[in-house]
């Protein structure tokens, strides 16, 4: 399988909402998770537990459905938390300015080949060296 798009947390989270002001992000979504052609990261699954899971959450998962979720994201390829990713975002984040962890899933996509990062957090259409920001939402 060939990763040519990175998800970022944010896509994980609407995909479980269950606010009615999201059903549009939900839906798109989950239609976005039906594809085969994407990756993430550990750190992006350590995310989506944590934000899933919080008790202050208006309708938080329990544990066993959240893993649950993350293990069936595991289909995808999914980058380690390593010291060359650690690395090449602290040079991502000197060189652009983006917060350490935007930095960090934009260097797990770099290591992974993929062509765009899918998140409503970063500025759409970005390029930082071949990866392009795409919010999914727009």
């Amino acid at each position: 399988m060939i990763a040519r798009r990175f998800i970022d947390t944010n896509i994980l989270l609407y995909s479980i909402s269950r606010d009615p002001g999201e059903a549009r992000k939900r839906e798109r979504a989950i239609a976005l998770l039906q594809e085969d052609d994407l990756a993430l990261s550990v750190q992006v699954l350590q995310e989506f537990y944590v934000q899933a899971t919080r008790a202050s959450r208006s309708d938080p998962l329990p544990h066993d459905l959240a893993a649950g979720l993350i293990h069936a994201w595991r289909r995808f390829p999914v980058q380690d938390i390593t010291v060359s990713i650690l690395v090449a975002a602290l040079e991502i984040k000197a060189q652009h300015g983006f917060s350490y962890w935007d930095a960090a899933i934009i260097a797990a996509a770099r290591a992974l080949g993929c062509q765009e990062l899918f998140s409503e957090d970063l500025s759409h259409g970005q390029q930082i060296g071949g990866l392009t920001i795409v919010n999914p939402f727009r």
